[in-house]
């Protein structure tokens, strides 16, 4: 990677902290400072190539919604200081000597009707902007909790390199966080995400760039592992159930500590998406059932 590239994505990365101060009123330190280890993990998962083409982009789909958002709270905002500033006309005109309760009653009869309109509208605004937030939701290949791709990329991804012919030599991997129930039950759900998110950190930095993870739902997740064989495999995923075992979570002054269970197939000719996840998954059932912190492979 040249200096001028990594030139290029740093000077990004400055444009949109300076882009954050100015679209707040006020920035603390602390938004700072999550913004940039975001900003970190974004850089962390970057592809030499997509650095090249310059598809790296730090911004994400909800500030187009967030802005509308600001838009609509300004707008509403004056509108509702010229209400008051009616109001404020109207009761100086009561502090006269001659006191014309008709014109009086009508003028707050016309600012009430100003406020209703304006709180319908604002709601109505209220309820498109939550609408598009669902869809983006819906729409984004990223997981809210984790950071990394969700099964809705999974699907997509699955579907596409089953098309390509020399995409087609992977082994799939259906990981299992064991007894993630025990660790909700007895340190609280905070716990349980801290550890998926700390789980998805340790499989990043463990994998090769061409490898995909994805969050599968709740404790599980998919690895796709390319261009390897069923020896290759099985190291790989042996390095993976080790260092999850070995690793430890600080939360709270506690060591927390997790082993996975994991179910492996090989891509076959002529395979679905839904036949790879079924042999994945007969293979962690038989992990689960073995005992767990193993491996099992349907081939």
């Amino acid at each position: 990677m040249q200096n001028k590239e990594l030139k290029s994505l740093v000077t990004k990365l400055y444009d949109n902290v300076l882009s954050l101060i100015d679209t707040q009123e006020s920035t603390s330190k602390e938004q700072l400072v999550h913004y940039l280890q975001d900003a970190i993990k974004v850089v962390e998962g970057i592809k030499n190539e997509d650095i090249k083409s310059g598809k790296v982009l730090f911004e994400n789909p909800y500030k187009e919604v967030a802005t509308s958002s600001l838009s609509s709270y300004e707008k509403t905002n004056t509108k509702f200081k010229k209400i008051s500033e009616i109001h404020r006309k109207t009761l100086d005109q009561c502090m006269s000597d001659q006191i014309n309760l008709p014109l009086l009653t009508e003028k707050f009869s016309e600012i009430q009707q100003h406020m209703s309109d304006e709180v319908i509208k604002a709601n109505q605004i209220i309820s498109k902007l939550s609408t598009q937030v669902k869809e983006l939701e819906k729409k984004s290949n990223i997981d809210g909790l984790t950071k990394i791709l969700n099964r809705r990329a999974l699907d997509t991804y699955l579907s596409q390199i089953l098309q390509i012919p020399e995409k087609q030599n992977f082994h799939l991997l259906l990981l299992d966080v064991d007894n993630f129930k025990m660790v909700n039950d007895k340190h609280g759900h905070i716990a349980g995400d801290k550890i998926l998110i700390y789980m998805a950190n340790i499989l990043k930095k463990a994998l090769r760039g061409e490898d995909k993870i994805f969050r599968y739902g709740g404790e599980e997740f998919v690895i796709i592992l390319h261009n390897v064989n069923n020896t290759t495999c099985l190291a790989t995923s042996t390095r993976l159930l080790e260092l999850v075992r070995e690793s430890k979570l600080i939360y709270k002054g506690t060591n927390l500590s997790v082993t996975i269970s994991m179910g492996t197939t090989p891509h076959h000719e002529n395979d679905s998406p839904e036949m790879l996840l079924n042999r994945a998954d007969k293979a962690l059932y038989k992990a689960k059932r073995s005992g767990k912190d193993k491996i099992c492979s349907e081939i």
